[in-house]
């Protein structure tokens, strides 16, 4: 992958979200807490949540290329969702467990700018350092 490439890990997502949701089935997601996610503490289990991200248990769900950004509700509380891309290892039909697992690396922390946007901090990186090993994946059954 080229330095101006982006990762086909959002892609991914979206389309996977997408083929569980045109045949019936509802998309999870799972997800390696890190301190850059958003998530209700409580649901965390060896440090990893799994997430349903079905159009019907989340509001203003938005599937970006950095973050995934909703709102869910959790023992009757809403809470607001905030998980890097980089930090989602898999993509699974709950009812099937059809779906793709990928490789976690790190994310970057989030920033709200003054704007509304939101925009990823800007990395401390060490140009020696290889680039992050990317595009692995596995099926998850």
């Amino acid at each position: 992958m080229s330095a101006n490439e982006t990762s086909t890990k959002p892609y991914l997502l979206r389309a996977l979200h997408d083929w569980c949701t045109d045949n019936g089935y509802t998309p999870h997601i799972a997800v390696q807490v890190d301190e850059n996610t958003v998530v209700p503490q409580a649901h965390i289990q060896d440090g990893q949540i799994t997430l349903n991200i079905g159009l019907l248990a989340t509001n203003q769900l938005m599937l970006g290329n950095d973050y995934i950004e909703f709102q869910a509700r959790f023992n009757g509380v809403t809470e607001d969702i905030f998980v890097p891309v980089a930090a989602v290892s898999a993509i699974f039909a709950r009812e099937t467990g059809a779906g793709m697992g990928f490789e976690v690396s790190p994310s970057a922390p989030y920033l709200e700018a003054e704007s509304g946007s939101s925009q990823p901090a800007p990395e401390d990186s060490d140009p020696k350092d290889p680039a992050p090993d990317r595009g692995h994946l596995k099926i998850v059954k």
